[in-house]
């Protein structure tokens, strides 16, 4: 059994400054005003329009580049990731995944929870609530690995057996979207009101594309201020 800390990569290159992401916009974008004899070959206009059109809420012109981005995430957050429709999704499959072969080691691996706290890099009280809620998810892991492959060993496919997995289970999952709806994830999925375990991926991934292309992203932290609590307790007066 392994527990391990969620991740992502960003698996499209992307270009010194986005400058040529930005021109790619920008030859979109000057189509609509005929406007095309304005583009310069060192991408300053392609900067200067599209920070033009993304302050105006323009972002249709956005949608015509895309980045793909893989997650190592638990399936909970996978869920909610999928739920973003207007873009593309390759998922690791429980169906297909036999766990108790030895290319997987023959174990299952898990993300660690966010809010519980890591009980193999510090040391915990045996008496504590940390100590406790460490113990009672790592036993939990264990007892469900254990069950999986039993359930291998009596004969049943992964598909069958995937029944007794948790939403804790590891996954990988490759996210292909444009940028207007990459913009549209982040202020939805980096809010306080977030979900913790996708804020725990959605902020950083967020901060570094505000510094590999800024143009397109750097105004999302005028929309949501990490300390800004308004989010939360909107979303606490609806429940």
């Amino acid at each position: 059994m392994k527990i391990v800390e969620p991740k992502y990569e960003i698996l499209t290159d992307i270009s010194e400054g986005g400058i040529k992401e930005l021109q790619q916009i920008e030859r979109v974008a000057r189509v609509c005003y005929k406007s095309e004899d304005k583009i310069t070959p060192d991408g300053e206009s392609a900067k200067k329009l599209v920070g033009f059109l993304v302050k105006q809420g323009h972002e249709a012109m956005l949608e015509h580049s895309q980045l793909s981005v893989i997650f190592t995430c638990d399936r909970g957050v996978a869920n909610e990731l999928v739920r973003h429709r207007i873009a593309s999704f390759a998922q690791e499959s429980t169906r297909y995944c036999n766990y108790s072969k030895e290319k997987f080691g023959g174990e299952l691996s898990f993300i660690r929870p966010s809010y519980i706290p890591d009980g193999m890099a510090q040391q915990f009280d045996a008496r504590s609530e940390e100590y406790y809620k460490w113990a009672l998810f790592r036993d939990m892991c264990e007892d469900v690995e254990g069950d999986y492959i039993d359930l291998i060993d009596h004969g049943m496919r992964p598909e069958q057996a995937r029944c007794v997995l948790p939403l804790c289970l590891k996954t990988e999952i490759v996210v292909t979207a444009n940028y207007r709806e990459w913009r549209n994830i982040f202020k939805l999925r980096t809010p306080v009101a977030a979900h913790p375990q996708m804020r725990e991926l959605m902020c950083p991934l967020r901060k570094e594309l505000q510094s590999k292309i800024p143009v397109v992203f750097d105004d999302i932290y005028t929309f949501w201020p990490e300390d800004d609590q308004t989010g939360k307790e909107s979303v606490e007066k609806q429940l």
